[in-house]
């Protein structure tokens, strides 16, 4: 009973996650602190619609020991425990395959951040954290030399993102943040490339329609 009201959290955050397209299928995982020595993470490849409570993994943070759950823990889970140990601040780390984000992955760089609002919830910059596959120890290690206190979200090359907060709520705004800023920043790089050339490409300008109607969702359940 001592990690019930954690792990039913993380079964209604993910089915809200899911619902509002920042998971997809049973991609993108998220963990949270429990206690100093605790995490609760999301299970491998399973239906976030038909989680259970039960189904969430207990795992010890310090080596990642299951200490309970009846489904193996996500393959992300050395990813998240990289982020909970270097910031003892935050208290819950959540990887999402959301799109506008996913897409800036493949620009190659990382995205900076002038809005003021913005720069509250994400930090002045959202770093690329370099292509390693996914639930690696070594994706695990470049995130983790990727990593600054004043940084709350960061492109995974090719493979969405991660962002962080000081409790659950506030990973959520990040999340959300980015996927604004992200959005932003495509539509400018569209609109730029229309903007040079002698006959718009079709294609890119239905492309921009798209984002330009595209909503972001707020996630707080």
């Amino acid at each position: 009973m001592r990690f019930q009201s954690a792990r039913q959290r993380v079964v209604e955050v993910s089915r809200a996650l899911a619902d509002r397209g920042y998971f997809a299928a049973t991609g993108g995982n998220l963990a949270l602190r429990v206690d100093d020595e605790h995490i609760v993470v999301t299970p491998s490849a399973t239906d976030y619609q038909v989680m259970e409570a039960a189904d969430v993994c207990v795992l010890r943070l310090a080596d990642l020991a299951r200490v309970d759950g009846e489904r193996k823990p996500s393959v992300e889970s050395g990813m998240h425990a990289q982020v909970l140990r270097a910031r003892g601040d935050c208290h819950a780390s959540v990887h999402t395959h959301q799109p506008a984000a996913s897409a800036c992955t493949l620009l190659g760089r990382a995205l900076q951040v002038d809005d003021p609002a913005q720069r509250e919830l994400l930090g002045p910059e959202v770093p690329l954290v370099g292509y390693a596959p996914s639930g690696t120890r070594w994706l695990s290690g470049k995130l983790a030399r990727a990593l600054r206190p004043d940084v709350h979200a960061y492109l995974l090359r090719t493979h969405g993102a991660i962002c962080c907060g000081t409790t659950l709520e506030n990973a959520l705004r990040v999340l959300v943040a980015l996927e604004s800023l992200a959005l932003e920043q495509l539509r400018a790089r569209i609109g730029a490339r229309l903007a040079g050339q002698r006959a718009p490409d079709p294609a890119l300008q239905r492309l921009l329609a798209t984002l330009e109607t595209h909503p972001v969702q707020d996630v707080i359940a």
